[in-house]
């Protein structure tokens, strides 16, 4: 797998080697089978989402605490701290939508 940075966005190939033929196309030619591009802003707003969902199921779901993760009085932290950091996220998500359409 061949990974590289172009500009802003990173871009993964997959890459079959070939038999060799004599000849001048056998120069080094290897075309990937699989192309992934995503952009950095893409990557960013997807760590926010998940940073923004684990808070809800941290502080909602109430099965950290009954199996003994974390304790009922972090959990109702996590419950406060999420009325903040939940619409944080949305408002970085969609901040970085509208600079990434300009």
């Amino acid at each position: 797998m061949v990974v590289k940075k172009n500009g802003t966005k990173f871009r993964c190939s997959i890459v079959v080697s070939q038999k060799r033929e004599l000849g001048e196309k056998s120069r080094n030619k290897q075309e990937p089978i699989f192309s992934l591009r995503v952009s950095n802003a893409i990557l960013a707003q997807s760590t926010i989402s998940v940073l923004g969902l684990g808070f809800i199921d941290a502080g909602y779901s109430g099965d950290w605490s009954r199996i003994g993760v974390i304790s009922k009085e972090t959990e109702d932290l996590l419950k406060l701290v999420a009325f903040v950091v939940v619409p944080l996220c949305l408002f970085l998500i969609f901040s970085l939508s509208k600079k990434q359409e300009a």
